[in-house]
């Protein structure tokens, strides 16, 4: 019997990631519930069989919403029965302190499976998706947040990967169909309160629409072209992070690309939410630097301040 291609696209991203990997390594699949994720798990199941890959499934109740406790019960519960080796439950608490709830959520999720990773010596997989890329492009560009968003997400960083980033959500909706899997439906993915929503049901329609089909496909495609470049710049900066350190004229010398690029590693290594940051408390930033008048200070999120202090930049909190 000929594989049906949703099934067919969503396992050829998965073999993608799972290939390079030993016999008897663990993989860990970070598990919502939702299409992407069941989609992701029931193809890493399928691929790891062949590999003598261990596969865990995790689920993160943020508990932000009523009955979330359940919900991550029946999910470990369909975790298991797809096949996974292990379940696990991580149930974190979200403080939405100097970030908006979305940034907070993803912060305290990535915090426990990095941990989850750690213990397991696993890698982890997420199951964002072409059409996750395209919105974060299209939101990165609205923002006005540069190379950086227009970028995307990352293949893989540190212990993570994301094997469906060439998959998109119809194809993950329909191989759990296909494989006759129940789905969740988060009711914070239909709440038009949220931007990236009102990107996913209304922008980005709108502009198939009246642009003509493929544009979903473009914007992942733009980010996979800058990221190579967005690489090497940030590679450039931290070694000028590392070389002038946070002195002032040290940083004035430097080329703007390459500076903006200093203060923002430097202003996120010293707290600031790297989701949170924007292009314009970077170049706030940078007039300390490049158009001193005297100015007290720049407030940054994550509760966090830049200073101009004799002849040094220096991020600090603003005493309470």
């Amino acid at each position: 019997m000929t594989l049906h291609p949703s099934l067919a696209v969503v396992r050829r991203g998965v073999r993608g990631v799972l290939d390079p990997l030993d016999p008897g390594a663990t993989v860990v699949v970070a598990c919502s519930g939702g299409a992407d994720s069941i989609a992701l798990l029931s193809a890493t199941v399928f691929e790891a069989r062949k590999r003598s890959l261990r596969v865990v499934g995790v689920t993160v109740d943020h508990g932000l919403q009523a009955g979330s406790d359940l919900h991550a019960q029946r999910v470990v519960e369909q975790m298991a029965s797809m096949g996974a080796d292990e379940t696990l439950t991580a149930t974190v608490s979200v403080s939405a302190t100097g970030v908006g709830p979305e940034a907070a959520a993803r912060q305290a999720r990535y915090a426990v499976l990095s941990q989850i990773a750690s213990r397991l010596d696993a890698l982890v997989l997420l199951g964002h998706t072409l059409d996750d890329q395209a919105e974060t492009v299209l939101l990165g560009l609205t923002r006005g947040s540069g190379g950086r968003s227009l970028a995307g997400m990352r293949r893989g960083f540190d212990a993570f990967a994301r094997p469906l980033l060439d998959v998109r959500r119809d194809d993950t909706v329909t191989a759990c169909q296909v494989e006759g899997l129940t789905v969740w439906d988060d009711p914070h993915n239909s709440d038009p309160a949220f931007t990236r929503v009102r990107v996913r049901r209304t922008i980005l329609p709108l502009l198939e629409d009246e642009l003509g089909p493929g544009v979903a496909r473009a914007l992942a495609r733009t980010a996979d072209q800058l990221r190579d470049d967005m690489a090497l710049l940030d590679g450039l900066a931290a070694d000028a992070l590392a070389e002038v350190g946070l002195d002032v004229a040290g940083l004035a010398a430097l080329p703007p690309s390459i500076r903006r690029r200093v203060l923002r590693l430097a202003a996120v290594e010293a707290g600031a939410p790297p989701g949170e940051l924007f292009h314009e408390h970077v170049l706030a930033v940078d007039a300390l630097l490049t158009d001193w008048r005297g100015q007290k200070w720049i407030d940054l999120p994550g509760h966090l301040r830049a200073v101009r202090r004799d002849g040094l930049l220096v991020f600090e909190s603003p005493p309470s």
